[in-house]
């Protein structure tokens, strides 16, 4: 078998495995701000009122006469200043219960063969492709997607199939028969199994990232690795193996 190079940049020489790239982007962590807003209402000073007129003096010929040229005028109410508008409502700034995660897949057995690998967390290389893990006995679970036992979507799980020297435990996928059995142990959880609907090999140029990294529908799990003819020019092969269960 020819060497490898690092043509891949998740695939650790000498160990070959699939580059499988989700085609949309990875799903972020949401977070959720909260404002509030504070009115302060202006006030004004109350208007003065007019004092009261004083009493005037009218001379006649028989004598003086007082006339009341003006009534006192009762002190009027101070003029209200502008009427406030609504106060806008506040809520306290608490965070919105986020829905509690899948718990997460930690090891993989397929019965009929010796696939028994543990899982571990990978997310996006910085070529876009999702992340492989080095050791050739090792699975990776695409954390930004949905997880094994999720109520909805796909699964996606890969590991390499070979070494310069040795099969990898995937190398195993291209010839499962449809009914196998996959279980899946999962951290704090009880394990999950599936069963094969079919194997594909799905070109890597012509890759569909829609059709794998799938988010709704159907639950699925698909197991990925590398398979296909060995490319030469590329130092990798043409296709990748992938690998259809369903909830069993």
């Amino acid at each position: 078998m020819k060497p490898t190079t690092t043509a891949e940049a998740t695939r650790r020489p000498p160990t070959r495995g699939p580059r499988i790239s989700e085609q949309v982007s990875a799903a972020p962590i949401a977070a959720t701000a909260v404002s509030m807003a504070i009115l302060i209402a202006g006030c004004t000073a109350p208007q003065e009122t007019a004092p009261p007129q004083p009493l005037s003096t009218e001379s006649t010929g028989t004598g003086s006469t007082v006339t009341e040229t003006a009534a006192p005028q009762p002190p009027t109410q101070a003029t209200a200043g502008p009427v406030p508008a609504p106060a806008i409502p506040v809520r306290p700034a608490t965070p919105q219960a986020q829905t509690p995660k899948d718990p997460a897949p930690r090891f993989l057995t397929v019965a009929g063969t010796t696939i028994n690998m543990p899982i571990v967390e990978v997310g996006v290389s910085p070529d876009g492709a999702m992340e492989i893990p080095e050791p050739f006995n090792e699975a990776g679970w695409y954390r930004f997607g949905p997880a094994p036992g999720a109520a909805a979507g796909t699964a996606v799980v890969a590991a390499h199939v070979d070494t310069t020297s040795d099969t990898a435990p995937f190398s195993q996928l291209k010839s499962l028969e449809p009914g196998t059995l996959v279980t899946v142990q999962r951290e704090g959880a009880a394990p999950v199994t599936f069963r094969v609907t079919g194997v594909e090999l799905m070109a890597k140029d012509a890759f569909d990232g829609a059709s794998i990294f799938r988010r709704d529908g159907p639950p699925e799990l698909k197991l990925v690795t590398c398979g296909g003819r060995w490319l030469d020019e590329q130092q990798d092969y043409g296709d990748n193996v992938i690998v259809t269960a369903v909830p069993a």
